[in-house]
């Protein structure tokens, strides 16, 4: 198997914040429900885990599109990735198990990762390609397989390229480009070949995610939103309706607040 090197040089770039204290969010509707975690595709539809694990799927509408409860046999989803629409990725990190459903959430396939020796994984996203990534804690390698399981890609260990291992908690396949995020670190960007290009200094973040030319995220009372193309940051002033919310989750043009048992969704532009 060929293994892909990494390039070593790390092109910085700056970032600036810009307050955005004057902007307005619009309430747009909401959802209520029995919801113990959720996120949205780039067709703003949603996708809701119950505390009973069974994974639903509301269009943009809010109408039911699917249903998923075969989850006896995984146990509890630790993630879930709807990159593309048409492919869902389920996560069951205590079983190092991938199960893909189609848009309908039948089961196309399912893949135990311990069959390929890949015994410890924390982050996974899908690939451009419709592959997989997953970052190996226990290598220390971000690795492409297919539906299989095989090994497609690999870079080098990475304790032999960095002072100190990224630990991703995020993986995300955007515009030719994978983006790994260390809330500690920052963020690590690399091309399809393993080579890193960039290195962005945004850390602490949470509710990360890659959208569009946007990177997301929140902090404290803040939102925050990363030009990709300008390297800028806006700074969003967090309304308090806002405070203390669980989780958010981002699209291109919307906001989605997660509170005990509602998703407030508002426009974000």
């Amino acid at each position: 198997m060929r293994k892909l090197f990494l390039a070593i040089l790390i092109s910085a770039i700056g970032v600036t914040a810009r307050s955005q204290s004057d902007s307005t969010f619009g309430r747009l509707r909401t959802i209520t429900g029995d919801i113990r975690a959720f996120t949205v595709d780039n067709l703003d539809n949603v996708y809701l885990l119950n505390s009973s694990n069974q994974l639903k799927k509301l269009n943009s509408n809010g109408d039911s599109a699917a249903i998923f409860n075969d989850v006896k046999k995984y146990g509890q989803a630790t993630l879930v990735d709807v990159s593309n629409p048409l492919k869902v990725l389920l996560y069951f990190r205590d079983f190092a198990t991938i199960v893909v459903l189609d848009r309908f959430f039948n089961i196309r396939n399912s893949i135990d990762l311990r069959k390929t020796d890949i015994l410890q994984v924390r982050a996974i996203g899908q690939s451009y390609d419709n592959r997989i990534w997953l970052y190996d804690e226990m290598e220390n390698k971000l690795k492409k397989i297919d539906e299989d399981g095989k090994i497609l890609l690999e870079t080098p260990d990475f304790r032999q390229l960095f002072t100190r291992a990224p630990a991703p908690q995020k993986i995300f396949d955007q515009d030719q480009l994978v983006y790994l995020y260390d809330s500690a670190q920052g963020v690590f960007v690399f091309d399809y070949y393993g080579a890193l290009k960039n290195r962005i200094q945004i850390t602490g973040w949470e509710n990360f995610k890659v959208a569009g030319k946007f990177i997301f995220g929140s902090k404290g009372n803040k939102l925050y939103r990363y030009d990709i193309r300008t390297f800028r940051v806006e700074e969003y002033d967090m309304p308090e309706t806002l405070y203390g919310s669980r989780s958010f989750n981002f699209s291109g043009s919307r906001l989605y607040a997660l509170k005990n048992d509602t998703i407030e969704i508002y426009n974000f532009q």
